[in-house]
């Protein structure tokens, strides 16, 4: 099998797309556990790993339109993720809100029965605080810029497309 440029393109934005996943299991397995934006900025993830695996047997086999579709796919795919990941990171550093149910006050209890029904529903983990910064730039703003580079690649493969 002949590595061309698109299949190479494919397969890079596989594993890159493998490698974050595993890498967000791993920061949950060392204790930093996700909040919901931060499951719900994995979906582009989840989806863009099969695309990419039928871009690269698209692109393996020569079939231009097909492969054309999936690199379309994949480009909208990480593009999408990388507005997640903006207006996650833009929760963390006080931008705009976030979602009440993860970044919102809890409503002030009127009895200590309403306050334990609170904490049983209330979640732990904020999404207006980053669990964990890299260099100074957190988790959700990495995704963001991982996403662009992806979308940016998804697009390269289109253009490259044999």
């Amino acid at each position: 099998m002949r590595l061309n440029p698109p299949l190479l393109i494919a397969l890079s934005i596989l594993a890159a797309a493998a490698l974050s996943i595993a890498g967000a299991f791993v920061f949950e397995a060392l204790g930093f556990a996700p909040c919901e934006l931060c499951l719900t900025e994995r979906i582009p993830y989840y989806a863009a790993i099969p695309l990419a695996g039928v871009a690269a047997l698209f692109a393996a086999r020569g079939h231009k339109k097909l492969l054309g579709a999936a690199f379309a796919g994949l480009a909208l795919t990480f593009a999408a993720s990388a507005v997640l990941g903006v207006y996650h990171a833009g929760i963390e550093w006080g931008f705009w809100p976030g979602p009440k149910d993860c970044s919102g006050v809890l409503e002030r209890a009127r009895s200590v029965e309403d306050f334990l029904v609170q904490l049983q529903s209330a979640k732990v983990v904020r999404c207006d605080a980053p669990a964990l910064r890299i260099f100074g730039i957190s988790l959700a703003s990495w995704n963001a810029v991982v996403s662009v580079g992806l979308a940016v690649l998804a697009g390269a493969g289109l253009r490259a497309k044999l």
